[in-house]
């Protein structure tokens, strides 16, 4: 456990990572992206976990990029501990589920993308506004989303940045389904539970069947995107939007 991230086993076989920042609606630092690349590897290696629900406390999923981060101009030259937490999350085994309520922006909608499961709260808050602050898609959406959601539902989410709501969310296969208001961690808890009665060998390699065929354009895209991402983050449009955001 960290001062940003919560783990629990609240069932067996089940490993709870809750996402724990309310004075910043659960945005995401370097230290949380850490924890959570670190989380998810303690789980990979622990064989009493089969699999991972991954959520955020006080009814929100997270903000998004903590934008604070992105001001930070230095450039250390090491991988970006966000870039290094969807590598994680992008070859983990084991089934991740995740559970939505409140708002899911930017990489708050983009890492559901490799997620195998997800499901959100009728009130839950969509939005991927790359291109609104000066940047470009990250998490291997520019990959991932035309796949799942088609080419055109993809441009029009990616290029015009605007929010949406559960429904079309789960149109555009982001999430499997929308439950209540308030009640999608319990639904990714009794689906967790699910998988973690199966056989744990034939989840392993039933997962990793399905992504065989996306496993190197996957990389590959998250590695072009980042060094885009990071590009435009040093921009003057990026920066002023950065600003602009914090004047707000």
């Amino acid at each position: 456990m960290t001062d940003s991230l919560i783990i629990t086993d609240p069932h067996p076989g089940v490993r709870l990572l809750t996402l724990s920042r309310p004075e910043r609606r659960n945005a995401l630092d370097r230290a949380t992206y850490r924890a959570l690349g670190e989380g998810l590897v303690a789980a990979a290696a622990d064989d009493a976990v089969r699999a991972v629900v991954l959520t955020g406390a006080g009814g929100c999923f997270t903000a998004g990029n903590d934008l604070a981060d992105f001001q930070d101009t230095s450039n250390t030259g090491e991988p970006s501990a966000g870039l290094t937490f969807l590598s994680v999350l992008s070859t983990f085994e084991k089934p991740v589920v995740a559970a939505v309520e409140g708002f899911a922006v930017g990489i708050g909608t983009t890492l559901l993308l490799h997620c195998d499961l997800a499901y959100a709260g009728a009130g839950a808050r969509f939005r991927l506004p790359f291109v609104n602050l000066g940047l470009c898609p990250e998490g291997a959406s520019s990959y991932l989303l035309p796949r799942i959601a088609g080419t055109k539902r993809a441009a029009e989410l990616l290029l015009l940045g605007e929010a949406f709501g559960a429904d079309a969310a789960a149109e555009a296969g982001i999430v499997n389904a929308v439950t209540q208001a308030g009640e999608a961690l319990a639904r990714a808890l009794d689906k967790a539970q699910a998988l973690a009665a199966l056989p744990p060998e034939s989840l392993v390699t039933t997962k990793r069947l399905l992504r065989h065929a996306t496993a190197a354009p996957v990389a590959g895209a998250l590695a072009l995107e980042a060094e885009r991402f990071h590009a435009l983050r040093l921009r003057p449009a990026a920066q002023a939007a950065f600003a602009a955001f914090f004047k707000r």
